[in-house]
This record gives C-alpha cells, structure tokens and sequence, in this order.
C-alpha cells in the first residue's frame, strides 16, 4: 500500500486527488490550514467526506510553519508527496502579495525540505499556466519561455518550478511540476468565474464579463485532471540535461473556450438568462489560454468530458449542496445562495 502525503487536501482539487488514491488503496495523509481566503465551511465539508473513507488521517497545518510540516513527515514518513497547497487567485496578488511569499515561496522551501530529509521517493507539485504571463504564441508549451509573468502569483509559480529544479539537481529528489489550466466541477472553489457566475445567474445579480466576453480559457474537467494527476505520480521524471530528475507539464484540455460562449452553456444548463456587465481587461489578466498537452498525452492522459458535461455535474452539485430547487422557469432559495442550506 502506497503512502502519500497531499498537502491542500481541503482543497478543491486535492480532495479529488485524495478520493482517488483512498480508492486506489493508497493510505493518504492530508495537510491543510483550512484559510479563510473562501468560505471555510466548504473546506470543512470536503474532509467530512474524505473522513468517511478508511486509509485517510489528516493534520491541521500551515506549510509556513517548518517545525511542525516537519514533524507530520516524520511521523508519517509519506513515500511520494503531492503538493496542491498555496495561495491562489490571480487578483488577490495584487493587494495581498505577503500572503504568497508565506505560502508560496517559504511554504514551498518547507516542503521541498521535508522531502530531502525523509527520502521522499517522488514530489509532484502544482505550478500553473500563469507562468506563460504575457507569452503571445498558443497553444502554451513546457519549452516556451516563461520569463515575463503579469502577476505575481504568476512569478511565485515560477520560482516554485525553479526551487524544484534545484532541490532535483542538488539532492537527486524527483520532483514533477504540473501547469494546471482552467480547472472547473463539483466542490470548486467560489473565487472561480464559473462558480461565481453560477451563483450571480442564479441570484439575478449582474456578472462581470472582462474583455467583452473575448477572453477564452483551456477549462478542464476535475475528473480528467486527477486522471493526469495520477498519471505523473507514477512516473517519477528521468534525469535531464543538467542531471536533475525535474519534469514539467501542462496539464489542460486542449480545447479553449470563449467566455461568452462559456456563459451561453451555463445559461442553458440554468434554464436563467444571465445579466451581463461588459467589462475592460483586469491587470494581470491575459486574453487566452491553451495548453499543449502533447508531452503530458504520451504517458496517456486523454481528457475526455465535454463543456456542456462537465458544468451539468457541477450545476447538479451547486443545486443539490447550496440546497436551491429548481421549479418551472425560477430558481428558489431556502437561503442566501452561497450558504448552504442547514
């Protein structure tokens, strides 16, 4: 039985990742701070359903906190480690830069550390595809430059995938980077456009639709991601040519999606016409996204859920866990949307 370590495993990919593995037979050790950054009831009501599983234990924890990170190591002594926790969200960078480097940069050192000192057989963790920043040519590939980020969420990615390498090179740790796109479904996050929009839709409230709707995003399915996910786990990276054992991939879809037709999809899939509010470009924003996931296919990642698929599972669930009841052409609350029912 396989034992790894997730850290984020409150979060919205980590507790898929972490449903996965406990079915897979893995003994899973999850890590989480439980932040308020959204709404922590969501995060609580995640490990409640991770709880119920056998293999799973799970340890309160910041990651900037080195001390204690690397006690649950020791005690745990994981064979591989995912790293999904961070400080997300491209915006909140621009008020709130210190929040990344405490999780991000030194949080990031903390676990690179742990896996050095207990011999951690393979570290996958997450970067994201806002390393391309302003990088004009699509679809995004590993070899394009990456040296320009507009945010600096975005450059705390790119440090992390630099640190990586480093830690590959100098301790021989295998260590994989995934460029995570546009990831959407059942118990994401709030700050995300689509679960905000669901929400908004629902609500009669405008939503804010940058660039004019002409922005598009690579959006990948929670499902096919944690397949991808899986897939890297098991195949820790070969040397490169410096030597390191470091590997990076875009893990994506490969099929961008304009955002007014994204809007189109989730208005049908309401039955509730949206209000819309056109708005400018945001700073740190870019146009597009598009990932070549040509190197990440080769070891037999095949996204496979369709737009219209994978928002109907996530409508389904928004509906059925914020307790809204769908009746003739209008949508009843028990609540205030964005709470859930008791």
């Amino acid at each position: 039985m396989a034992k790894v370590l997730v850290t984020g495993a409150a979060g919205f990919i980590g507790m898929h990742v972490v449903e996965r593995l406990l079915k897979d037979g893995c003994a899973v050790t999850g890590v989480d701070n439980l932040n308020d950054y959204y709404d922590v009831s969501l995060k609580q009501s995640r490990l409640e359903c991770l709880s119920k599983e056998a293999g799973f234990n799970f340890h309160r924890v910041d990651i900037a906190d080195a001390d204690v990170l690397m006690d649950v190591f020791e005690q745990t002594r994981p064979e591989r480690v995912i790293h999904l926790a961070a400080q997300a969200g491209v915006r909140y960078s621009l008020e709130h830069p210190e929040a990344y480097v405490r999780s991000n940069l030194a949080g990031f050192a903390h676990v690179l550390e742990a896996c050095r000192r207990n011999d951690v057989q393979h570290l996958l963790y997450a970067s994201s595809s806002s390393v391309y920043g302003a990088n004009k040519k699509v679809p995004f590939s590993e070899s394009d430059s990456v040296d320009h980020p507009v945010s600096f969420y975005a450059a705390t990615k790119k440090a992390n995938e630099l640190m990586a390498h480093s830690y590959a090179h100098l301790y021989g740790i295998p260590c994989t980077g995934l460029r995570f796109f546009t990831v959407y479904g059942p118990w994401g996050r709030p700050d995300m456009a689509y679960f905000s929009f669901t929400r908004d839709i629902l609500m009669g409230k405008p939503i804010r639709i940058f660039n004019h709707g002409e922005m598009a995003r690579d959006f990948t399915f929670i499902d096919d991601i944690v397949d991808g996910v899986l897939r890297v786990l098991e195949t820790p990276p070969v040397a490169d040519a410096d030597g390191a054992r470091h590997a990076v991939f875009n893990i994506g879809n490969d099929h961008p999606v304009r955002l007014g037709d994204f809007v189109d999809t989730l208005e049908s899939l309401l039955g509730v016409r949206a209000v819309r509010e056109m708005c400018d470009m945001q700073p740190g924003d870019v146009v597009a996204t598009h990932a070549d996931i040509s190197s990440l296919r080769a070891l037999g990642y095949h996204p496979a859920t369709s737009l219209e698929d994978g928002l109907a599972v996530f409508v389904d669930w928004y509906r059925q866990y914020y307790g809204c009841e769908k009746r003739g052409q209008f949508t009843f609350f028990p609540g205030e949307a964005g709470q859930r029912k008791k």
